[in-house]
């Protein structure tokens, strides 16, 4: 259930990673923010699953303007910096904050969300903390393949000279997912 519903977060820990390239403080803020991201997932899943509803329903396709502002954000640093002469191989953004990967990857989690609601509701108090336990495992394991994909020569390079064009592509496109399959603005 884990890798189903966070496959998507695994390109997008790449990218983060590919960003970070040789940084390890970077790294570890990637790391940090992808468990902070997901804390707050499994936090709304539980509180969901106690009947509170932390979110009304509708609310949450619009969680996807998040990577749509970020994305803008990371797209408009790279226009500015677009000259700097960092490197031959364009300019370097020194990686995202834990805040900006905590929320992308709390406004990608709307669909676990939407799947750990039902399973917490059942599983009851011991088998939801056996479910979390489990995902924050995953989320080392994930984390793990992100950083070993964005190390690759082949996708590092290509992360390196590309991945300031990439990531914002990435998180409007994540945002816009969010938005259109949730049915916001009616689409």
């Amino acid at each position: 259930m884990f890798a189903v519903t966070n496959i998507d977060d695994l390109l997008v820990l790449a990218v983060f990673f590919g960003q970070a390239a040789g940084q390890k403080a970077a790294a570890w803020r990637i790391v940090a923010g992808q468990y902070l991201g997901f804390a707050a997932i499994l936090a709304a899943a539980v509180v969901g699953a106690l009947g509170a509803g932390l979110l009304p329903e509708p609310v949450i396709p619009y969680l996807g303007l998040l990577p749509i502002a970020l994305g803008l954000k990371a797209g408009w640093q790279t226009w500015r910096h677009r000259d700097d002469p960092d490197d031959e191989t364009g300019p370097t953004i020194r990686g995202a904050s834990s805040l900006q990967v905590a929320a992308v990857t709390f406004a990608n989690g709307g669909d676990n969300i939407g799947v750990y609601v039902p399973v917490f509701t059942v599983a009851g108090i011991s088998g939801t903390t056996v479910y979390a336990a489990v995902f924050l495992a995953g989320v080392a394991l994930w984390c793990a393949a992100g950083y070993f994909l964005a190390t690759r020569p082949v996708v590092g390079r290509a992360l390196s000279r590309w991945g300031h064009v990439i990531l914002p592509i990435v998180l409007i496109g994540i945002g816009l997912v969010i938005l259109i399959e949730g049915g916001a603005f009616g689409l």
